[in-house]
């Protein structure tokens, strides 16, 4: 609910409002269409948006949760600034690796500077800069702050925007063991504000990318709108998709397999007609896409801009995941391939890996799914159009530079853990808690003095709160056909109060009570508008979607007013002296 100190109330004749019947143009989401037409946010520029008077209210109580939680946890605020110099992304890499996504600019001297993405860097220095004994810690420090990224395709409103607003913590441990209580106790707080807020969230095993580190995890809310599709299991497994591991075969032995064998196959450029063109010659072999190995060449955009192919080896009855192989092998990007003028070894349609590895005559690298073991036969490309080749054995007959998890994950595929079949669901990433361990440390030289007088290495770990994208998930999980509805805990108002008609005395008695319910500790909305119609005001307030509606109408002549529960629907008529109570009473649950 609003603030204890705030008790304010808002009239909607003053208030900086302007709602609209109309949903925006450039709106692809229910939360983005809502926000505007609701007049919380209005866009100002390709990715960023200003927030307006009660949807800075809703940002203000998010920010107030998190900043609870974060406090009861022992972590103490600090706040740095967006624009920051370059030499300590140089020293961590960074500068280079975030690659396109990263704001640089100048200062007048020609010196560089970012905006800041993310900040590990900098509470890295600060910590340096203060602290040199073991003494010093456990330290857990925070802030809620502004971030900038040069997304490409901006999208969804505040979901993925170029200027967003996160809460980033760090913590600082002499050892290992620190380090996992510093992230258990993140971890507790990131439950206690996600279930204050009124999200539902699934936390998952996750990727570090390019934060690094070792332990990983996602809090997402399932939304079927979510950009990240992550798994679970019935036994309890759940991981972003890009985190999932195969289960991996045992090796079959060598001894036996019959030799490989080059058949024509005129015509054959995809799975489908490769597969039936093998039930063909080999009626009884009982052929399917599994049993068949496609090379899909792709391009390594590594942040200083050289370019590498990549040729990677899935079973056929698969597509490549773009984004788990960017995970895998991030700081780089992956692109579509090309350039087969440029590497003729590559016949397009048919390629084979007889050809590829570093250490073949083109060069080309080539890394395999983790299904591919030694002694698993395949039908894969002979580098010869219009050719296959049929029973190539891995190990035997082909080798590989390493193995990578970039084919799709399908529902049915087996947990890792052994927890039973797998389901996918798709949520948006609301929070995020990485180990770092010492590669920050490290890069900058964040030592203290141990209780032996010995030198160590702290050890850190960083965690994220998308703030701005939190009010984006609770309007798209709790709005209906009419509106926005929000929790108590964030609402812009604990009550909207609605005088309807022209008669004074409905006006004098919805005033009385948005004062009597100020008083009492609220934050009143008051439609006090003359000369606009009941209609009109009923359809603001389920748009605006205060969790409380007064109605002070035509029912005042018998004594009474209307309350209702924005997100039940539940009405009820009550008595005008005992409104307040009746109010009070829901607001304080």
């Amino acid at each position: 609910m609003a603030w204890e100190t705030d008790r304010v109330l808002l009239r909607m004749s003053t208030l900086f409002l302007r709602t609209l019947r109309d949903d925006p143009a450039d709106a692809e989401v229910p939360s983005h269409r809502l926000l505007v037409r609701a007049g919380y946010i209005r866009r100002a520029a390709p990715g960023g948006f200003t927030w307006l008077p009660l949807g800075y209210r809703v940002f203000r109580n998010v920010e107030r949760v998190v900043r609870e939680e974060m406090d009861a946890m022992g972590a103490q605020e600090v706040h740095f600034p967006a624009l920051l110099p370059r030499e300590p992304y140089e020293a961590t890499g960074r500068w280079t690796e975030y690659g396109p996504n990263l704001f640089r600019l100048q200062d007048r001297r020609g010196a560089d500077f970012l905006l800041g993405p993310t900040h590990e860097e900098m509470f890295t220095l600060l910590v340096k800069d203060l602290y040199s004994s073991y003494k010093d810690l456990p330290l857990s420090i925070y802030q809620i702050q502004d971030k900038y990224r040069d997304e490409a395709r901006p999208r969804a409103g505040l979901f993925r925007g170029r200027e967003f607003t996160m809460k980033d913590s760090y913590s600082f441990d002499v050892d290992d063991a620190g380090l996992d209580a510093s992230y258990a106790a993140h971890r507790a707080a990131y439950i206690r504000i996600f279930d204050r807020l009124g999200l539902d969230y699934v936390i998952v095993s996750a990727m570090s990318g390019a934060m690094g580190g070792s332990k990983s995890e996602e809090f997402l809310h399932p939304t079927e709108i979510g950009e990240d599709t992550f798994v679970r299991s019935p036994g309890g497994y759940a991981a972003n998709v890009e985190a999932v591991g195969t289960v991996v075969p045992e090796p079959v032995p060598l001894d036996g397999l019959p030799e490989a064998h080059v058949e024509d196959t005129p015509d054959t450029p995809t799975i489908d007609t490769l597969v039936a063109v093998a039930r063909q010659l080999f009626p009884d072999a009982g052929y399917t896409a599994a049993d068949t190995l496609k090379n899909v060449v792709v391009t390594l955009v590594h942040p200083d801009g050289t370019r590498e192919p990549l040729v990677v080896g899935i079973p056929g009855d698969r597509e490549l995941d773009v984004k788990r192989l960017e995970a895998q092998v991030a700081p780089a990007e992956v692109e579509p391939f090309t350039d087969f003028a440029a590497h003729p070894a590559l016949v397009k349609g048919y390629i084979g890996p007889q050809v590829l590895g570093k250490d073949s005559e083109s060069g080309i690298r080539f890394l395999v799914d983790p299904r591919v073991v030694p002694g698993t036969r395949w039908v894969t490309g002979a580098n010869e159009p219009g050719k296959h080749v049929f029973d190539l054995v891995a190990g035997r007959d082909f080798s590989w530079d390493g193995t990578v998890e970039a084919a799709e994950v399908l529902p049915g595929d087996p947990a890792p853990d052994g927890s039973g079949p797998l389901e996918l669901a798709r949520g948006v990433e609301i929070g995020h808690i990485f180990q770092l361990g010492r590669k920050y440390a490290e890069a900058l030289d964040l030592q203290v003095l141990d209780e032996n007088g010995k030198l160590v290495t702290v050890t850190m770990g960083s965690y994220g709160i998308g703030v701005s994208r939190a009010v984006a998930a609770i309007a798209e999980s709790t709005h209906d056909e009419l509106g926005l509805v929000w929790p108590r805990e964030i609402a812009p108002a604990d009550v909207h109060v609605v005088a309807t008609g022209k008669d004074a005395a409905v006006f004098e008695a919805a005033e009385a009570l948005s004062q009597e319910l100020v008083g009492a500790g609220l934050t009143v909305l008051y439609d006090d508008r003359p000369k606009v119609s009941p209609g009109v005001k009923f359809k603001d307030a389920e748009l605006l979607g205060m969790p409380t509606i007064v109605t002070v109408g035509r029912g005042l002549a018998q004594g009474v007013v209307e309350v209702r529960d924005r997100a039940t629907g539940e009405r009820s008529e009550v008595a005008v002296a005992d409104a307040a109570a009746a109010v009070l009473t829901r607001a304080r649950g």
